[in-house]
């Protein structure tokens, strides 16, 4: 849209005739975020409370508009080729549009550098796991928040970064973030009310990531309790005992994709629990992309 055409949409916007705004509206929302600086000016220099909330509501639905755009070019990816720093990331552009990205990269960039350097060739795979248990849960206190476990805050990365805390679904997306960044053949599990993540034979790895192949895991961790360590037979026997049948539904790797959408329903749950009803609606929106 021409400049000149944007700004007579803009100053139109305080106009007291509900049908002149509906056309104006209806044409700015097909446009994309860009035009969002010009959308706040006009907010700035307008006294108008009417017309600032009318601009709000435009910014936000521009602003969701880009996000599921992003989810849904995430999502037509080759999963092999899906990077979940990346899903992540735009889980948190829902709540905070103008994150950075990079900033959130750099921080896990920082963690994964001061762990590494505890790190060496001669470790067994077991042990280097150990040591970022030890590393993330020990030495910087990262752990399931109980306290608040049903805030919409748990589910965002840049949240979990700062105070630490996250629930079961994102503390296990960013475990294997993390171990993946150290190398570390991380998979993600889809364990009956909180993921865990698996060290899978590094040979099979590239293999399963993204699909259901069969794999080769040595053995399991719970980011939700400080990176416990646990065999596949103590996985099958909770399994057995609690009826989750068939095991391998709850044992093997699974797309990334998927524990994105898990947690896009763990947020749609927060923002009902808290009476956002407008997000959990918008949430159901983004989740419907999952099954195109």
């Amino acid at each position: 849209m021409k400049k000149s055409k944007l700004n007579a949409l803009i100053e139109l916007l305080d106009d007291p005739d509900i049908l002149v705004f509906g056309m104006v509206e209806k044409e700015l929302l097909k446009e994309t975020h860009e035009i969002i600086p010009e959308l706040e000016k006009k907010w700035e220099s307008s006294f108008d409370e009417n017309c600032q909330e009318r601009i709000e509501n435009i910014i936000q639905n521009l602003q969701f508009k880009k996000t599921r755009d992003k989810l849904q070019n995430w999502l037509s990816t080759s999963p092999e080729d899906q990077n979940l720093i990346d899903g992540f990331c735009i889980v948190d552009h829902f709540q905070y549009p103008d994150l950075n990205p990079l900033n959130l990269q750099l921080k896990v960039e920082t963690l994964r550098k001061s762990i590494w350097l505890e790190l060496n060739n001669s470790l067994t795979l077991l042990e280097k796991t150990t040591i970022l248990n030890h590393f993330l849960f020990n030495m910087n206190g990262y752990s399931v928040n109980l306290s608040n476990a049903h805030s919409p805050q748990n589910c965002f990365l840049n949240q979990v970064l700062d105070t630490k805390k996250g629930n079961s679904i994102s503390m296990s997306i960013f475990y294997t973030i993390l171990a993946r960044q150290l190398e570390l053949p991380a998979q993600l599990i889809d364990f009956p009310k909180n993921p865990l993540v698996a060290m899978v034979d590094s040979d099979l790895a590239q293999k399963v990531h993204g699909s259901s192949h069969h794999s080769d895991v040595l053995f399991y961790i719970n980011p939700s309790n400080k990176g416990s360590i646990t065999s596949r037979k103590e996985i099958e026997y909770h399994l057995k005992r609690n009826e989750y049948l068939p095991f391998n539904e709850y044992t093997e790797p699974k797309p990334d994709s998927l524990f994105i959408k898990r947690l896009l329903e763990s947020l749609q749950e927060s923002y009902l629990s808290v009476g956002f009803t407008e997000k959990e609606e918008r949430i159901k929106e983004l989740l419907r992309l999952f099954n195109e």
